[in-house]
């Protein structure tokens, strides 16, 4: 068995499969040639990598890689024009946080509007059959590969909340405004959140 790896994808004996955070028909700059890529930790949503890369052809460098499965987030819209957000723990951070809610896909392959709704319900006790993409984001391009579909939710329907165990979620609504003012005054920094937030003022209310 021959096991060759070529800038992002894996060769063995003529079989050929595309690493994690490559795509077919992707290329990588001419100064650039990935010789390998190790995993060193599997988690439960990320895989953390190290790449071993060639530059210019002359010297190689070692850069970090965390492998992110996806995930979708929803701007869920009253029907006074209010947006519901959810505050909770978030241990990176060590404090509470107020977001859009969010959450990871269940599988590389699920459709980010499937991950969006079911989130909505989970986080916020409420269904939409009415959903909308607004933006997909890239969060940390420097070294993950974590996608978020965003989409707006309206016509909310009155449901139940489906905590995870770990999970206590408080639930708000504000204005555009009053999420606007919490945006610049800092109070909101969450990246996803800003970006939709911000998504949603430039495309709904111009």
């Amino acid at each position: 068995m021959t096991l060759v790896v070529r800038q992002g994808f894996l060769c063995i004996s003529g079989y050929v499969e595309y690493l994690p955070g490559t795509r077919k028909g992707d290329k990588m700059s001419e100064h650039f040639k990935r010789l390998k890529r190790e995993l060193k930790f599997k988690g439960a949503i990320i895989d953390f990598y190290q790449d071993t890369m060639e530059i210019d052809g002359n010297h190689t460098a070692t850069w970090d890689f965390i492998n992110h499965k996806g995930a979708a987030a929803v701007v869920p819209v009253t029907k006074e024009g209010k947006i519901l957000m959810v505050r909770q723990y978030r241990n990176a951070l060590d404090r509470y946080t107020l977001e859009i809610p969010a959450g990871a896909l269940d599988a590389v392959d699920e459709p980010g509007i499937e991950c969006a709704s079911r989130e909505l319900e989970e986080e916020t006790g409420y269904k939409s059959n009415n959903l909308e993409w607004l933006i997909t984001l890239r969060t940390t391009v420097a070294f993950c590969n974590e996608k978020i579909e965003v989409f707006v939710a309206r016509d909310l329907i009155p449901s139940h909340q489906h905590l995870d165990e770990d999970e206590f979620i408080d639930l708000k609504e504000y204005t555009l405004d009053e999420l606007k003012e919490k945006i610049f005054s800092g109070e909101i920094e969450d990246s996803k959140t800003v970006s939709a937030l911000m998504a949603y003022a430039v495309k709904f209310h111009q």
